[in-house]
């Protein structure tokens, strides 16, 4: 196979160039489109030599495209307007605008449909990252395409679980999953997840026996793989403030050095505590029950030494990075703030799934 050009839309911070150079595919990103000047800073940072276009997808006349002369487009369109979490605007949200657009542009109504009638054969996965032995839940729907030479629909489940040898040895919950065009995915009903009462944190027996089914599974590396050495790093400056704390204690999702799990980082990690992301329990010796039972017993000022003890701290960007599969080679420009960090990180996707979706489409 001769070297594909390959057109990035919805570039990012380049998680989808690191996962085709992680692919070995021969290739060369020919153009890479993205309006949000931040990202666009650490992608040029990062991939000094690749043309970056700060434009509006919508705003591309098909002609511009067609002179790319691409054999491959890849893309991450933005997925809050279809999320549980959030306003379900689907396409009446703003957002769906520039890919509702390139759906014209092939030209057909909609993603599936117009595909199978552009003469392509596809294959829809829901994976995570576990599935390549990274402690980290990103549970995310994939679509991988080409034009029909018979083989893609050929794809079975087996070969997919080939793809992510860790899966077929885990029973976890977020195994690759093969799609078809009809299938639903939904959620654990609300009343099936508060069965069995609530323990000394605010968790389901249910949600905790799950925690330590993940951290039972030796197919997954440790998350100490992932850290930073303490020596390079002021760990203090990632310390969870005491009004955090107080406030939120109850609702932090925390892990050890030596946990094989940890929950999905949003773009508010950093910002917000509840649902963006886990944090990690510094002082290991310190048993966590200890320190969570009886607690709402307490007056602040016992609670607040009591969770000190943890010593609680947010992942750094760079271990952030880590558990989503970017190289050691990716960096941050200077002038991007900690915060900025957390939220381009919160955007992207994990480097090493779209790497072995790649490698799909050429085995």
């Amino acid at each position: 196979m001769g070297e594909l050009r390959v057109l990035e839309l919805y570039s990012g911070i380049g998680g989808m160039h690191y996962a085709l150079q992680e692919s070995d595919m021969p290739s060369q990103v020919v153009a890479a489109i993205d309006i949000n000047t931040t990202a666009n800073l650490i992608y040029k940072h990062n991939f000094p030599d690749t043309p970056l276009w700060n434009k509006t997808i919508e705003g591309i006349s098909l002609d511009d495209f067609n002179k790319l002369s691409f054999d491959m487009i890849l893309m991450s369109p933005p997925c809050q307007p279809f999320t549980r979490i959030g306003l379900q605007g689907d396409i009446t949200d703003p957002r769906t605008k520039s890919f509702l657009y390139i759906l014209d542009l092939l030209p057909r109504e909609r993603l599936v449909k117009t595909l199978t009638e552009c003469g392509y054969e596809f294959q829809e996965i829901m994976v995570s990252p576990p599935s390549v032995g990274i402690p980290n839940s990103r549970l995310r729907y994939f679509l991988i395409a080409k034009i029909s030479t018979g083989q893609l629909s050929t794809q079975t489940s087996l070969k997919i679980l080939d793809a992510f040898p860790h899966a077929a040895k885990s029973d976890s919950a977020e195994k690759p999953k093969v799609l078809s065009p009809t299938c639903q995915c939904t959620s654990q009903p609300e009343e099936e997840m508060q069965s069995g009462g609530v323990l000394y944190k605010l968790e389901t027996r249910t949600e905790s026996q799950r925690k330590i089914d993940q951290n039972s599974d030796l197919s997954v590396r440790e998350i100490q793989d992932f850290l930073e050495p303490q020596t390079e790093v002021n760990m203090e400056h990632y310390l969870l403030p005491p009004k955090t704390l107080l406030r939120y204690g109850l609702l932090l999702d925390i892990v050890k050095p030596t946990c094989r799990r940890s929950v999905c980082f949003t773009k508010g990690y950093g910002r917000y505590v509840e649902g963006t992301g886990s944090v990690l329990q510094s002082s290991v010796e310190t048993e966590v029950e200890s320190v969570f039972m009886g607690l709402d017993q307490c007056s602040e000022e016992e609670k607040l030494q009591r969770l000190s003890k943890l010593k609680l701290r947010y992942f750094t960007p760079r271990e952030v990075a880590n558990l989503m599969g970017f190289p050691q080679s990716f960096s941050f420009p200077e002038q991007i703030s900690t915060i900025q960090r957390y939220r381009v990180l919160g955007n992207s996707l994990n480097v090493l799934v779209v790497s072995r979706l790649l490698q799909l489409l050429v085995s």
